[in-house]
């Protein structure tokens, strides 16, 4: 991860306030560290309190929070719109980054417990985030929401149906709250392939040149690629942007004939 700015070197406060589940690690994180580069506030929700806080310690306490809690809880969703309301005064961004991936094999075995779970909390979560967002700040003030999918949820993704079900379903989220939600907040998603980070690490760990090769542009994603696909998503750059899926794979669609 980048080291975070000095305070002589932090950039001057933007005046908004982004809200990123999931955000004390990896895509979460990395996105998290693009707004505050640009000089924006964050919230980070996850669901380890001291994970929380060493991560809002590297990305400066004067321009970040943390709030603990499990991202399906609705009480969770509640407490951490009112907090960042509290601290900051507005949310004009919220980032549905949080999810989960429990379970690996064919559809054919999947738990239909294991697959509620993933779906409560890849899904009903970025939907109840949203809800909350929305009527403390958005519906009167605009703003823009990014939801985190994956290229998952756009083909065939054997071994991980359940988690690229529950995307597919993130996409759709997508585009009916950019419908719902226009023309004062934009929706967008973004749908990245292996990203390099713990919750992916069972993807490449170990034979991550092999994995790399078969991408066209000859490497693995890192966090920074979805922060700064993020920060286009929520900038003045993108206002004409909204139901979109922007696919961030390092050209894998390419390959698989998809594009």
């Amino acid at each position: 991860m980048n080291a975070q700015p000095s305070a002589q070197q932090q950039p001057p406060a933007s005046g908004r306030t982004a809200l990123i589940t999931g955000g004390s690690r990896g895509i979460g994180y990395g996105i998290a560290e693009a707004f505050i580069a640009r000089g924006d506030r964050v919230c980070i929700t996850g669901r380890n309190a001291d994970a929380l806080q060493e991560a809002v310690h590297r990305l400066g306490p004067d321009r970040a929070i943390g709030v603990a809690g499990k991202a399906h809880d609705e009480e969770h969703q509640a407490n951490a719109v009112e907090l960042v309301m509290e601290a900051f005064g507005r949310i004009d961004f919220l980032v549905n980054n949080a999810g989960t991936n429990p379970v690996y094999g064919p559809l054919a075995e999947l738990d239909l417990q294991v697959a509620r779970k993933v779906y409560e909390t890849n899904v009903i979560s970025a939907l109840g985030f949203a809800q909350q967002t929305y009527r403390a700040w958005q519906k009167e003030n605009g703003g823009a929401i990014v939801n985190i999918a994956s290229v998952a949820g756009l083909g065939p993704s054997p071994f991980i149906g359940a988690y690229g079900m529950s995307k597919a379903a993130m996409v759709n989220l997508t585009v009916q709250l950019a419908h719902e939600f226009a023309p004062r907040v934009r929706v967008n998603a973004i749908a990245p392939a292996v990203v390099k980070t713990a919750f992916a690490r069972a993807l490449y760990e170990g034979r991550e040149e092999e994995v790399a090769a078969g991408y066209p542009l000859g490497r693995l994603g890192v966090p920074e690629d979805i922060g700064g696909a993020a920060a286009f998503l929520t900038s003045e750059q993108s206002d004409w942007v909204t139901g979109q899926t922007l696919v961030v794979d390092g050209g894998i669609f390419l390959k698989a004939g998809l594009h």
